[in-house]
């Protein structure tokens, strides 16, 4: 077995919303990592997450997409494959990402401000689609950021 090294942390965009139905995005780090094996392979760095139901979706924004205001439809990881593209949160936050980024997108419940903005805006970046998957869990949202560790 090789040194495995010391415990990683894996960096991953958070939108969130606030107690008055505001979205923001905040850098995050998962740092619960277990060195364990899995079957009869050397240990490796693994971090679980809470097991419960999921929806895995696939998608393929074309070039020049644009997700106006809307919300998640529930919390959900985001995993750029191909491509690159943006979110913008409410309070004006915007990150661009692509392969070997990390999302989790848990802004549902905001409150639509008078100009109209409501959850998040998105759009593809560059000359080709984003293609992106997305592990929607069946959870409640939870108003605090970086809580998943």
């Amino acid at each position: 077995m090789t040194d495995p090294g010391s415990r990683p942390t894996l960096g991953y965009w958070h939108l969130w919303r606030d107690e008055s139905g505001v979205s923001h995005q905040q850098r995050c780090e998962l740092t619960a990592f277990e060195l364990k094996g899995v079957g009869h392979a050397d240990p490796q760095w693994n971090n679980w997450q809470p097991r419960g139901e999921a929806t895995t979706v696939f998608t393929v924004q074309p070039v020049g997409w644009l997700g106006d205001w809307h919300e998640n439809p529930a919390p959900q990881w985001i995993v750029p494959l191909s491509g690159r593209w943006w979110v913008e949160a409410m309070d004006g936050t915007r990150v661009e990402m692509g392969p070997g980024d990390l999302s989790f997108g848990e802004d549902q419940g905001c409150i639509a401000t008078a100009d109209g903005r409501r959850g998040h805006r998105s759009g593809t970046i560059g000359e080709q689609p984003a293609v992106l998957m997305t592990v929607q869990l069946h959870v409640p949202p939870v108003m605090r950021p970086c809580h998943l560790r």
